[in-house]
């Protein structure tokens, strides 16, 4: 069992392997906690350690509805491990991509969440996590 910290079950705690199964976690729907009505999302986010390096992990899905804008702050890696999830950059570029693929977010990048989006991904990020995606 993982040591408790700042409200948080921090993942490297001990040394060891950890196996998280599919299902561990609940989900946030991001509808509320973005205010986009018709917003079919969810996130929720893990934290891995507290140190001053922040590195969390956590999953996220879309299913067709409205879209919303993000911007990193942060550098995130998300693996897609099914269906497909839509991209746009800040110049209309349009990224696809299907089960295998991986989107890198580098700092100060703004991109749009297409709600034809239709897949989930494994994600991680160099951030503390988000007490709204937990």
């Amino acid at each position: 069992m993982s040591e408790k910290v700042l409200d948080y079950d921090y993942l490297s705690v001990k040394p060891g392997v950890q196996l998280i199964k599919k299902g561990t976690y609940q989900m946030v729907e991001l509808d509320e906690r973005l205010g986009i009505p018709g917003l079919k999302s969810q996130i929720i986010d893990v934290p891995v350690t507290d140190k001053k390096d922040a590195y969390q992990m956590g999953y996220f899905s879309m299913q067709p509805g409205e879209g919303f804008e993000f911007t990193y702050t942060y550098l995130e890696i998300k693996v897609i491990v099914s269906g497909k999830i839509i991209v746009r950059d800040d110049q209309g570029i349009k990224y696809v991509s299907e089960p295998g693929d991986v989107f890198v977010f580098t700092p100060e990048t703004t991109v749009y969440f297409d709600g034809e989006s239709d897949g989930s991904a494994v994600y991680t990020g160099h951030r503390l996590p988000e007490a709204s995606f937990m």
